[in-house]
């Protein structure tokens, strides 16, 4: 069926409110996956936060105008699924690694990685995978403020122990 122009705009519009508020993007090639691998996809995508759309690569590139993930417009060709990271830069790739490396044999595979403005490089997806969340963030660097101060504390005990001991 093919789309009208208010539809066309409709969708662009989506995605490009979408990519301004993402932190990474994702392109995958699809192809050779059925009804209900896609549909696995999606759910596990709308668990982790993800933003995931099959579009057409002419919207897809209006839609990345202004954005972030300009850099990927160029990239847009052939079959592509875009995922959208909504609540951490790593969620997309979170998502789309293991699903990745479980449809390989029906085709499916990771072309475009975008962060920051930059294309990398697919291969990076493993790395952008083990990117921190928001709160593992926090925490790792709460626990690094701590550490002196604790350390200090301990120490400073420990002399007075020893005074006691004495």
């Amino acid at each position: 069926m093919a789309l009208n122009l208010a539809q066309k705009e409709a969708i662009v519009a989506e995605v490009a409110l979408v990519a301004k508020s993402a932190y990474s993007a994702i392109g995958a090639d699809y192809r050779g996956l059925s009804v209900e691998q896609l549909t696995k996809l999606r759910v596990d995508a709308r668990k982790a936060g993800v933003y995931i759309r099959v579009i057409k690569n002419t919207l897809a590139r209006r839609a990345l105008e202004n954005t972030d993930f300009e850099c990927m417009r160029t990239s847009l060709t052939g079959p592509l699924i875009l995922a959208f990271s909504q609540a951490d830069p790593g969620a997309a790739a979170r998502v789309m690694e293991p699903f990745a490396k479980e449809h390989e044999k029906f085709g499916f595979k990771v072309r475009l990685i975008a962060l920051s403005g930059e294309l990398l490089d697919p291969a990076q997806i493993s790395k952008l995978a083990k990117l921190p969340t928001r709160d593992q963030a926090l925490s790792l660097l709460m626990a690094t403020m701590k550490a002196p101060v604790q350390k200090l504390a301990a120490t400073l005990l420990a002399v007075q122990v020893a005074k006691e001991a004495a």
